[in-house]
Formats: structure tokens, C-alpha cells, sequence
């Protein structure tokens, strides 16, 4: 196997272990925000070193597998995949960071959110583990159930927000609590909106395609201008 081949297929299965981890310190963050488990919660800031640190790791490792000089599209689309995966991977970390963070420093948080918010949340965890296995398996049509359901988890977002600004408005919910609930609310919107971003890419390095999100919703990838 050429060098170039045999650290490519190395640095994938560092980026599927890396999403892998990730997946778990999400499901950590919200178990702890749904159980006011403080101890859970530290566990997933805690670990955040170890992502960072690995994100690192990747990045640097793509900047050493392009100077091997590759110059065949799939591979060059390959190594810009990593990159930009390894990125949103990170972010969806930093996400999980701020869920626990919020179940440490509010424990019984969730108890004050509407119902809503817990279907959000395991839904966004089904849209990581579902992210994890299209990146892990090349696999473009759960990608595209994916980048399906983001509308979905938008519009549980905007339900919690009116939820939230209404009682706050009649009193019946303290402004601090407020604001954390709609950071942590902010925080899985974000997480669905980086599952997304990995989804293109999975679709991208497969088709070469690039998929645009447009007002009307997601439509089939168009071909790229290259």
C-alpha cells in the first residue's frame, strides 16, 4: 500500500475513533442535564482535553499527509474532508461542554424546561450516532436522513424559545434560569447544525457534490464548479 493510502486510511480510523468519543461525551452531557447528575456532567468537561488535544493531533496530520504530494481528486477531497470533519468535531464537543456545564451549575435545570426540550435533545443524539455511522460507513443516504431532520430539531428549538420568553414574561420563570435554558437549547441547535456540515461532507467526498441548504429546505446536491 503507498504511503499516502496506508496514513489516509490511518487518519480515518483516528477521525472515526475521535467522532465516536465525542457521541459518548454528548450523551454524557445531556444524561447529566436530564438527571441533574453533577458528577456525570464533570466527567464530560473533564474529557474535553482529550478532544482537544486529538483535534490537534489530526490537524497536524493532514498537513503532513498533503505534503506527500497526492494530486488525484479523491484523495485531495479526502484529506479536506478529515480537516473539516476533525473541525465540527470539535465544535460538538464544545457544544456537550456547555450542556454539562449548565447541568453543574443549575441541577435541576431541566425541570423547568418544556417537554419539548428533552425530545430535542435525544434527538440531536440520534443525529450525532447517525453522523458517526455515514461518516464510518462512506453511507450517503443515512447522511441525507441526516441533513432531513435538521428542520425538525429547528423547530423544536423555536417552540422551547416561545415556551421560555412566555412564562419568563408572566413571572412564572426566573430570568437566570431563562437564560441558561435557552443557552443549552442554543447549544443542541448548534450540535444539529455541525452534524449537518459533517453530512455534506460525507456526501462531497463520496460524490464530489456539493449540497446546498436553501430557503426552500435541503435539495439534492448540485455538481461543483471545479
Amino acid at each position: 500500500m503507498p504511503e499516502f493510502q496506508k496514513k489516509l486510511a490511518q487518519l480515518y480510523a483516528d477521525l472515526n475513533t475521535q467522532g465516536a468519543r465525542i457521541s459518548d461525551q454528548l450523551l454524557r452531557a445531556v444524561e447529566s442535564s436530564f438527571d441533574g447528575d453533577v458528577t456525570k456532567a464533570q466527567s464530560v468537561v473533564d474529557s474535553d482535553a482529550i478532544i482537544d488535544r486529538v483535534d490537534v493531533e489530526i490537524e497536524r496530520a493532514c498537513i503532513e499527509l498533503l505534503r506527500l504530494g497526492a494530486t488525484d481528486e479523491h484523495s485531495i477531497r479526502s484529506v479536506l474532508t478529515i480537516v473539516k470533519v476533525n473541525n465540527e468535531f470539535e465544535r460538538i464537543a464544545d457544544c456537550a461542554v456547555i450542556v454539562a456545564e449548565s447541568a453543574i451549575n443549575h441541577k435541576n435545570l431541566i425541570a423547568n424546561a418544556p417537554p419539548t426540550f428533552r425530545v430535542m435533545a435525544n434527538s440531536v443524539v440520534g443525529m450525532a450516532r447517525d453522523t458517526n455511522k455515514s461518516l464510518a460507513d462512506t453511507d450517503t443516504e443515512m447522511a441525507v436522513r441526516v441533513l432531513s431532520f435538521d428542520d425538525t430539531v429547528d423547530r423544536f428549538r423555536k417552540e422551547i424559545v416561545m415556551d421560555v420568553q412566555n412564562r419568563t414574561s408572566s413571572g412564572d420563570l426566573k430570568p437566570l434560569v431563562a437564560f441558561e435554558l435557552l443557552a443549552v437549547t442554543r447549544a443542541m441547535e448548534r450540535i444539529a447544525d455541525h452534524c449537518t456540515n459533517i453530512c455534506e461532507q460525507v456526501i462531497y467526498l463520496q460524490t464530489g457534490k456539493i449540497v446546498r441548504h436553501l430557503a426552500e429546505g435541503w435539495t439534492s446536491p448540485e455538481n461543483p464548479t471545479f
